[in-house]
């Protein structure tokens, strides 16, 4: 792992600007992977048909940073993981659910659902899970925007 300058905004800035366009291609370390346990484990959620997650997965290799990738929608998480990735964001699941997808209405959730139900429909339907998000054995970020995940990185 590569330090990303004293953390200013600046540095980040110039990941960006030098960011290339991911291709949809997979680089051979997309196989199914579970929840990081150890330290330095690092996993991407990944969705290759979003541009934030491409955008996100770009933003970790400029960085220098090592990761595996879970193709989430082939390999959906289960409640159990789910519930990890709850407690590793430290969110509640309803502000990580796509609440716009016509999925979420078909599962009858609405804002007053608890969270096994939530984590119930988005391992069923995995297109409800916000994406992307990277973990680690410690904390876990929502990719929104991309750049937002470096901050797991950050001494």
């Amino acid at each position: 792992m590569r330090a990303i300058g004293g953390g200013s905004s600046d540095s980040i800035l110039v990941i960006l600007s030098d960011m290339k366009t991911p291709s949809n291609e997979t680089s051979g370390n997309e196989s199914p992977l579970g929840i990081p346990t150890a330290e330095g484990e690092v996993l991407l959620l990944h969705n290759p048909g979003c541009s934030k997650s491409r955008a996100t997965k770009a933003v970790l290799e400029q960085a220098g940073i090592s990761f595996g990738v879970r193709l989430y929608m082939e390999d959906p998480l289960t409640e159990d993981e789910l519930a990890v990735v709850a407690a590793r964001l430290d969110r509640p699941v309803r502000e990580w659910v796509r609440s716009g997808q016509a999925e979420y209405a078909l599962a009858g959730l609405d804002a007053n659902a608890g969270s096994e139900a939530f984590f119930a429909a988005m391992a069923k339907d995995p297109i409800l899970m916000e994406r992307p998000i990277v973990l680690t054995a410690t904390g876990a970020r929502i990719g929104r925007p991309p750049i937002h995940v470096l901050e797991l990185f950050q001494s």
